[in-house]
């Protein structure tokens, strides 16, 4: 049996979300479906990252088992079968053991916002017409990687067994129409992005103090947190897996 790599992309606007759910339309059940008509059976995937409904991926991973090689045509003619708004980068064969989830040691997020009205960028960015304290957003955003417990910006019913996550950097980058969060840590955990952005913009608009934002993360209660910022404007930019991890691999580039 060969274990093989999915590295994909994808806009998230008409999805629930990467991960397969009843009754939902995924990039998950789209990407199976693909592999299914092409390999002629069926192909279960394990996703590396899940994304929630809206959010868009610039990298994320997949991995899967097929018995025999893969034609190095077959980039082309899955992405021919997938729709435009899904695409597949690379199938990498790996070892047997590899995981493309547990073997990840970070992933980057960036958040989208734009401020002045723009009609190209409605599904990718937040329009947020607001006065803003950058400084205090960058603040808020510093104070982060002072903590490792965010329990408070795990949405409810989160089933993980540890809500500790290593943030690595946190920043906003202003922009000419508006601004980027980057976040890049060993984990996040569900919806933990977007109540990142939504709290920190509470500090952001003066509504909440840098010791309130504090104040919040430290009272691991995620009713404390703003999770109301739309999916569209996030994207998984990247996971990333220790060095070399697939330099004795041969990677079946795009056709």
């Amino acid at each position: 049996m060969n274990r093989y790599f999915l590295e994909v992309t994808y806009h998230g606007g008409r999805y629930a979300g990467s991960q397969v759910q009843q009754n939902a339309l995924t990039v998950q059940f789209e990407l199976e479906k693909a592999l299914e008509v092409y390999f002629r059976q069926p192909v279960p995937l394990t996703g590396s990252s899940r994304t929630d409904a809206g959010v868009h991926a610039g990298q994320n991973y997949y991995h899967f088992d097929l018995e025999h090689p893969i034609n190095p045509k077959a980039i082309y003619n899955l992405n021919a079968i997938l729709s435009a708004d899904v695409a597949i980068r690379q199938i990498i064969p790996v070892r047997g053991d590899a995981h493309c989830r547990f073997d990840a040691i970070a992933r980057e997020y960036e958040y989208f916002m734009y401020q002045f009205k723009d009609p190209f960028q409605v599904d990718r960015a937040w329009y947020y017409p607001y006065t803003i304290d950058w400084e205090g957003l960058q603040a808020a955003a510093g104070v982060l990687k002072e903590y490792t417990d965010f329990t408070s910006f795990a949405k409810r019913n989160s089933q993980v067994y540890t809500f500790n996550c290593n943030i690595l950097y946190s920043e906003w980058k202003r922009q000419p129409e508006g601004a980027v969060y980057r976040v890049k840590a060993n984990r996040f955990l569900r919806g933990m992005v977007r109540g990142l952005v939504g709290t920190m913009l509470q500090v952001g608009r003066g509504k909440i103090t840098l010791q309130q934002f504090r104040e919040i993360i430290e009272a691991k209660d995620c009713t404390k947190a703003d999770f109301a910022v739309p999916g569209h404007g996030l994207f998984l930019q990247k996971v990333e897996y220790p060095e070399q991890y697939f330099s004795n691999t041969q990677n079946v580039e795009i056709g």
